[in-house]
């Protein structure tokens, strides 16, 4: 007995020995957070330096620690020689703060934006996103997580000691060449890691313990499960907790994603289990499945030299030691109220579509389009009036599963291909994989809160090669309330936005006939108003300039108007 005590002894240090032990990177707390994005080397090989960028350090970032309502200053260093911008991904903030692509922080300058936390308790990220370089700048390590707490998560009896049972986990597939050097687009990213560590091992006790999952990778689907087929309990989806916890081997989570998981390692002392993707169970159509797209002549380059691909791997090891003090070891049976939008009280409808660019075998490599178009900078697709309650219908017509995000506001999805969707999916949203080859998506959603019509909000794939290549639009939103000074004619009308995209609104306190001129003087639109708001389509027209005409018994004026 002694001596087999003493060999299990030698080999579970061995075991530790051979993997990387798993880093946990630092945390920021307080009103006023410093991060400093520059360029460094990592040391994922023995005795090769591999470039990499990072925040505050070599690669990655600092965990925020934000509260719900806190205000926070962010100064944002960029110290690389790229323009770059910081997205604050699934935070609630008006567009001039959200950190898109209309928001560069230029080399050796910094941005200041200040907020105040309005998300509920949850996991969110930042990342940046500057359009064509966005998969570049997080693939080289510019990621962070952001950690949300608030009252209601507070009162429940979870795990919440960061590095002891609450564990940030951000999985990334990379791809490397024969020097050791990151690749920026590869199907063959065979290298998995966890905080930005290679062949990751964790110790932790033996209790309930709370992974914080990110994918964080620009293409790669996981299947998320252990070793040995344990069930674990998602509480926590992409922007806040669930009403109750779920019961699963497996979870799906394609890039961008976010969930919260519960597993009970209670009676597992001195053993060693793993956390897995089993890519075998993946159907057809999603990345990192054995065939990406739906049929079989739908392929990606190298694609299949890559042994992930339809194959399970370790994703990382669990080494799991005695019980802390305070040990959480037992589930909650409920976590918080969940309260969506009710469906038949929706302002607007809207259908985006997406396809590929070009039609035939290469349509799986894209580019891809939304509703026929690439994203333009100049270009706002969507004007959003404040307080809008919509549903969104996603519709691919793609042979590929593509993870749609928005900025701004989280949502509740309404169904998938018809179907309810299951009930780790049940809870509030910003990113969710629209299955391909004809695959529907509806979300139920609501633009609260903020309004500014200068700086747009995106809307994209988050495979980030595919926003990169113009799979993203930008939408406005506008408060049709509000006093617009050099629209408003003696306080009888008032017209906005201006610019415009599809529609134009105009609030008139008198009767009055409306004419748009094009600019040689054609009479393009003509109505006449009574008493009311009124809301025009004017898609049909070109981009440019307009002259608006207001003509009534008091006076008659015209405007320079702007369609983008």
């Amino acid at each position: 007995m002694k001596f087999l005590l003493s060999f299990t002894i030698v080999f579970v240090l061995t075991d530790i020995k051979s993997q990387n032990q798993l880093f946990i990177p630092d945390t920021l707390i307080g009103n006023n957070m410093n991060l400093e994005i520059k360029h460094n080397h990592m040391h994922f090989f023995p005795g090769i330096e591999t470039e990499t960028m990072g925040i505050n350090g070599p690669i990655l970032g600092p965990t925020l620690i934000l509260t719900k309502g806190q205000q926070v200053n962010m100064n944002v260093t960029n110290v690389l020689f790229d323009t770059t911008t910081i997205h604050w991904h699934g935070l609630h903030v008006s567009s001039e703060n959200d950190g898109g692509p209309h928001t560069p922080i230029l080399p050796f300058s910094t941005w200041n934006p200040s907020f105040t936390i309005l998300d509920k308790a949850g996991t969110y990220w930042y990342h940046p996103h500057l359009h064509h370089m966005t998969n570049m700048h997080v693939q080289m390590g510019v990621a962070g997580m952001i950690i949300v707490r608030d009252n209601d998560e507070a009162a429940l009896n979870l795990p919440r000691t960061y590095g002891v049972d609450d564990i940030p986990i951000i999985i990334q597939s990379k791809a490397f060449d024969s020097n050791n050097q990151i690749i920026i687009e590869s199907a063959l990213d065979t290298s998995v890691m966890v905080n930005a560590t290679l062949d990751p091992i964790i110790q932790l006790p033996a209790q309930f313990v709370r992974l914080r999952l990110l994918n964080g990778s620009s293409e790669r689907v996981y299947n998320l499960g252990f070793s040995n087929n344990q069930n674990f309990h998602v509480i926590g989806s992409d922007a806040g907790l669930l009403g109750q916890p779920i019961s699963l081997t497996r979870l799906k989570l394609a890039p961008g994603e976010r969930a919260e998981i519960l597993v009970n390692l209670q009676g597992f002392n001195g053993q060693q289990i793993s956390l897995k993707s089993y890519a075998s169970e993946l159907s057809n159509g999603i990345y990192g499945a054995l065939q990406p797209g739906m049929g079989a002549g739908q392929s990606i380059p190298n694609y299949t030299l890559n042994p992930l691909n339809g194959s399970n791997f370790d994703i990382m090891k669990i080494q799991v030691i005695p019980q802390t003090l305070n040990a959480i070891t037992e589930l909650p049976s409920t976590l918080v109220t969940q309260t969506s939008w009710n469906s038949g009280l929706v302002d607007a409808t809207r259908t985006l579509t997406f396809s590929p660019q070009n039609m035939g075998p290469t349509a799986i490599t894209g580019p891809f389009l939304i509703n026929n178009a690439m994203f333009d900078m100049n270009v706002v697709n969507y004007e959003i009036p404040l307080n809008n309650l919509e549903i969104w219908t996603l519709q691919n017509n793609t042979p590929i599963a593509h993870p749609f995000h928005i900025h701004n506001v989280p949502f509740y999805i309404l169904d998938i291909n018809g179907q309810q969707p299951p009930p780790e999916l049940s809870g509030r949203k910003d990113v969710v994989l629209v299955p391909g080859g004809q695959g529907t998506v509806r979300f139920i959603t609501k633009f609260e809160d903020f309004a500014n019509t200068d700086v747009p909000y995106m809307y994209h794939c988050h495979m980030l090669t595919h926003e990169d290549q113009g799979m993203m639009g930008q939408f406005v939103v506008f408060d049709p309330n509000a006093d617009v000074d050099e629209n408003n004619i003696e306080n009888n009308i008032k017209f906005y936005p201006n610019p415009f995209s599809d529609n134009l609104y105009v609030n008139s306190k008198t009767e009055s006939t409306i004419t748009i001129f094009n600019t040689i003087g054609t009479e393009v639109f003509k109505t006449t108003t009574g008493i009311n708001t009124f809301k025009f389509d004017l898609s049909s027209l070109n981009q440019g300039a307009y002259f608006i005409r207001f003509n009534n018994k008091e006076f008659d004026r015209s405007f320079v108007l702007i369609k983008k």
